[in-house]
């Protein structure tokens, strides 16, 4: 989808995101795993977490009548004929999920490869699970997917027992599950995924199981088992974990802050106040908070309830009257990762240079994210630059252009959003890329007030 975007107008009022993938991820695990039955609303239906829960309906027999129909369900217009244009955002935050689980004993091998999507948290996630269930399976997924690092998670899963074949260090993973022991891996590098598939891997292994990040990470994984009673230990960088068979929970899944971040770089790049309802707060998830603050917009955060271990409130963005430039440091990089891309667009309308420092991980996102942004800044006519692996942002504004996604979600969005305040019109081709974490995206923004259209 091409879209047109006119600079001009302010994206404001109150509004609501989808559900958060990476805590409904976990939970999907969580609930197709669990011994008794999980009720979940707020499961967002973008595309990653429906290949998530595909994957679990082929391998948990009991859970598999309400993934399934879940799916079907979340399967937006365009799957049926129509169209997602005018879609309201959410629409799956009334349909609860009851999932019927009796346990990671019951898992059942697949009947064939489990193909992950674009998800790479599915993949890594999915492993430390089923590196303790007692089949063959085999995780793969589309082309990205297939190109992105997996011995980092494949290798801490072997060392724990399991038979893991990777092909070249990527996927398809072919996983022969076995019976696991407790170890003590110290992270090479600082991945919220790697650390949850073998915490993931830790609830049925003997002895205990200890991962040391270099960095701190995004918690959902530890949240959620502490708040299944899960026998979790967080002391400083280490996390531990015992063998532990959860019951069933309820709870309803946060909105994502990586989705709210895109709409509050709209409402400060417009100049507007928005509010953000119901979004989550885990502090692992706002440090793009801390770095907006840095560069001139006022956020107030306001946590007003605890769900399944996640801090759930609002966010109240103040009228932004002028950006600074600010430096990201090594040690911020990765608890904003998935907002770089964001981050960056908005810098580029700050005067000044914006530096994100040793941001090589972004290279093996769902697309190369470090030549990414820097292309797309140039393409809507800014100037951005890559030095090794930091990212300098040069500022001075956009005048307008043409912008390509390549099917990257996160690109997809961050060029629209700077699109906004432009000196003149762009076009974003790729737009549907969006849907991967924020279905119906476009439609949010032309709702709040940004003048946007369908060109193609």
């Amino acid at each position: 989808m091409r879209v047109q975007i006119t600079p001009g107008a302010k994206v404001e009022g109150l509004v609501t995101v989808p559900g958060d993938k990476s805590v409904a991820h976990r939970w999907l695990i969580l609930a197709s795993t669990a011994r008794g039955t999980s009720r979940l609303t707020g499961v967002p239906p973008s595309l990653d977490v429906r290949s998530m829960a595909a994957c679990l309906a082929a391998v948990a027999p009991s859970a598999r009548p309400a993934l399934e129909a879940w799916a079907r369900k979340a399967a937006p217009a365009d799957e049926k004929g129509g169209s997602t244009w005018n879609d309201a955002i959410g629409t799956s935050a009334s349909w609860p999920l009851e999932v019927e689980g009796e346990g990671r004993s019951a898992l059942s091998p697949p009947v064939a490869d489990l193909d992950c999507g674009n998800s790479g948290t599915a993949m890594r996630l999915l492993a430390g699970v089923l590196a303790a269930a007692p089949f063959r399976s085999v995780l793969t997924g589309d082309e990205s997917l297939r190109s992105r690092p997996m011995e980092r998670v494949a290798d801490p899963l072997r060392q724990m027992g399991a038979g893991i074949e990777t092909q070249g260090g990527r996927a398809p993973l072919v996983i022969d599950g076995r019976q696991l022991q407790g170890v003590r891996h110290r992270l090479d590098v600082p991945t919220a995924q790697v650390k949850g598939a073998i915490l993931l891997a830790g609830l049925a292994a003997d002895g205990r199981t200890t991962v040391v990040e270099p960095a701190p990470t995004r918690d959902h994984t530890e949240r959620a088992l502490i708040a299944l009673g899960a026998p979790v230990e967080v002391e400083g960088a280490s996390v531990s974990v015992e063998r532990f068979q959860h019951g069933g929970f309820e709870g309803e899944v946060p909105g994502d802050p990586s989705s709210a971040a895109f709409l509050v770089a709209a409402a400060a790049l417009t100049g507007a106040a928005l509010t953000i309802e119901g979004v989550g707060l885990n502090p692992s998830r706002t440090a793009f908070l801390d770095v907006m603050g840095r560069m001139g917009v006022r956020v107030e955060r306001a946590i007003e309830r605890i769900v399944v271990g996640e801090p759930v409130g609002t966010l109240r963005v103040e009228a932004c009257t002028g950006l600074q430039p600010a430096r990201v440091t090594p040690e911020e990089l990765p608890l904003v990762i998935d907002e770089v891309p964001v981050l960056a667009l908005m810098a580029a309308h700050a005067p000044g240079d914006t530096w994100f420092l040793d941001a090589g991980e972004l290279r093996v996102k769902e697309s190369d994210r470090l030549t990414g942004v820097a292309e797309g800044i140039e393409a809507l006519g800014g100037h951005a630059a890559v030095e090794g692996n930091d990212l300098v942002v040069a500022g001075g504004g956009l005048t307008g252009g043409r912008a390509r996604a390549g099917g990257d979600h996160r690109l997809a969005m961050a060029f629209a959003v700077a699109a906004l305040a432009a000196d003149g019109p762009s076009v974003i081709d790729g737009m549907e890329a969006a849907d991967v974490s924020f279905p119906g995206f476009a439609a949010a923004l032309a709702g709040l007030g940004a003048r946007l259209e369908v060109v193609g």
